[in-house]
């Protein structure tokens, strides 16, 4: 049980660390898709969270947060849906933009 606490983490630092002079001796692209987590109780701030540590988060160059704000209706069906993404994080550009 307590040995499994934040295992996902380590693994993530560690790959991340391995990979990243990989990476930018290829010059290729590694793209992470995460999910949002709600946290139980808390009061101030942000109660989401992304599962995996903080390692991804610290290791990105860009971070984008996406989410659908609007179904496209068509006729009596839907055919896509409206999105917002907004830069996070943007060591390449200047971040907080939002499109």
């Amino acid at each position: 049980g307590d040995s499994h606490v934040g295992l996902q983490a380590r693994l993530m630092s560690q790959a991340l660390r391995k990979l990243t002079g990989t990476i930018n001796k290829s010059n290729c692209v590694v793209i992470f898709i995460n999910q949002l987590r709600e946290k139980v109780g808390i009061m101030f701030g942000n109660p989401e969270t992304t599962p995996g540590g903080r390692a991804l988060k610290f290791y990105a160059s860009v971070r984008m947060d996406i989410r659908r704000i609007d179904s496209i209706k068509q006729g009596d069906g839907i055919t896509g849906n409206r999105t917002r993404v907004k830069k996070v994080k943007n060591k390449v550009a200047p971040p907080f933009k939002q499109a």
